[in-house]
């Protein structure tokens, strides 16, 4: 018995050293961000103490504060000691501790076929699949055969210093499974915060660049590259027409290829009018490959405002 209690004892010192070394590491790590939750806490002063969410323009308010405070992109012990240095106009010696009660900046997204698209915060590790799960799975009325991940990093507001901000734009990478690969647990990859899974209605390409209507074409037929630029009403008058490009993923990998085509060439039977496959990408356009796979990206998170939100 005393054996069991000594051991008992073992235990809940080593729980609790590593539950405060885990709450260390997160308040030095974890920057806060835009809709967190943050619990304030003033010691041996409960009336300043208060549970705040950060504002949509990074601030806080604090209770006989004039000035709101900034608070993303800051660390729970980094604006614990902001917060303490503003109360020593009123209190001596104050204690604050800041804990992020809710991580609600940093969200994965679901949008498109499934049955309950939304933002989705979830505060672990999770797969391509889980997530599916989380969003009812994929709408089996509405559903194509095809899912893109578009990845463009972290949501969070913070920017390294250290990296080149010049280019503010987000850079997307394009990931492409098959639907029933991934609910058979064929195809199931981690997923990293800001991920936008969406679920094709139907299998589409893309039309980029100098048309008149640019966006997604559904492929509920064959379709060659000239009948996909006539659905998109056509050329622009700018635009040049012997260097269109057909941008494909290359099967099982994030990296694209770029075939090349001269519409001259294919009206004049010198080279045929190619057949395009799911998701291919036809840029009439002199824009880098980012560039185009950026636009692509954009066109899958336009609608993210007006989801709605589930917290797991």
């Amino acid at each position: 018995m005393r054996l069991l209690c000594f051991l008992t004892v073992i235990f809940l010192s080593y729980y609790q050293a590593s539950s405060q070394n885990t709450s260390s590491l997160l308040q030095d790590t974890y920057k806060i961000g835009y809709r967190d939750t943050l619990e304030i806490t003033v010691y041996r002063h409960p009336e300043l103490s208060q549970v705040v969410n950060v504002a949509p323009d990074g601030t806080i308010k604090l209770f006989r504060i004039d000035e709101p405070v900034v608070a993303v992109c800051k660390t729970e012990r980094e604006l614990a000691a902001e917060i303490a240095e503003k109360y020593k106009v009123l209190l001596r010696n104050p204690f604050v501790n800041v804990r992020v009660a809710e991580q609600r900046s940093q969200y994965y997204a679901v949008i498109g076929a499934v049955e309950k698209p939304g933002l989705f915060y979830i505060n672990r590790k999770v797969q391509l699949l889980e997530l599916l799960s989380f969003a009812g799975g994929p709408d089996i009325e509405k559903a194509g055969t095809k899912l893109i991940v578009a990845r463009g990093g972290s949501t969070s507001a913070c920017k390294d210093t250290e990296k080149d901000t010049s280019n503010n734009d987000q850079n997307y990478v394009l990931y492409q499974f098959n639907v029933k690969d991934v609910l058979q647990g064929k195809e199931n990859i981690w997923m990293e915060v800001g991920d936008i899974v969406s679920v094709l209605d139907a299998d589409v390409v893309y039309v980029y660049g100098s048309v008149k209507k640019p966006g997604s074409i559904k492929l509920t037929r064959p379709l060659t590259l000239r009948q996909a630029i006539a659905e998109a009403g056509g050329f622009e008058s700018a635009s040049k027409k012997d260097k269109i490009r057909i941008i494909r993923q290359k099967q099982g990998s994030s990296e694209w290829e770029e075939m090349i085509y001269s519409l001259k060439d294919i009206e004049s039977r010198k080279t045929s009018d190619p057949f395009l496959m799911p998701n291919d990408i036809i840029a009439i356009s002199e824009d880098k490959l980012q560039s185009i796979l950026n636009g692509v990206g954009k066109s899958l998170t336009g609608g993210l405002a007006n989801l709605p939100i589930f917290i797991r």
